[in-house]
């Protein structure tokens, strides 16, 4: 990666991840504050309980995601140190997805009149879950190419000694 693109993704990273740690902060603050008053159309207790974790979840995959950078611009990015991150990320997606589908059950008692929003709202879970099976298959492809370059480095000590 250049460093351009390295700067680039650094930024949008922490200005993200600076977001998420606003948003946190203000419905902390509400929560325990209790200024906020409910018309009781929605439980937005629990709502606002389920958008904390949802941007842990978020928290957790930006941070694996710089370090996986920073191995990137250091060349050991085919590592065995480079699982725990990518691991890192797949269980972030993971645990978005049930923060997703916890958002559609506290909504779903909302939608009796019109139940294809719920459905939606599951459909839109379930494709998380498959950007984490994304994640997943590259996570093999990591594996592959780790072996493939112990493999070559055992072949050129090998090739080394022969010369």
């Amino acid at each position: 990666m250049g460093k351009l693109a390295v700067r680039a993704l650094r930024a949008v990273l922490v200005v993200v991840f600076a977001g998420t740690v606003f948003v946190q902060a203000g419905l902390v603050w509400v929560l325990i504050g209790g200024k906020d008053q409910e018309d009781g159309s929605l439980p937005l207790t629990s709502l606002r309980v389920i958008t904390i974790l949802g941007m842990v979840c978020v928290q957790v995959a930006l941070v694996c995601v710089w370090r996986l950078v920073a191995m990137v611009r250091r060349g050991t990015v085919f590592s065995d140190d480079a699982f725990r991150y990518v691991n890192g990320v797949i269980g972030a997606i993971v645990g978005a997805a049930c923060v997703w589908f916890a958002v559609t059950a506290v909504n779903a008692p909302g939608q009796r009149d019109d139940p294809g929003v719920t459905v939606i709202m599951a459909g839109i879970g379930v494709a998380i879950l498959g950007v984490a099976l994304i994640v997943l298959v590259l996570r093999m492809l990591l594996a592959q190419a780790v072996a493939r370059d112990v493999e070559a480095t055992q072949m050129q000590a090998e090739l080394d000694e022969v010369i």
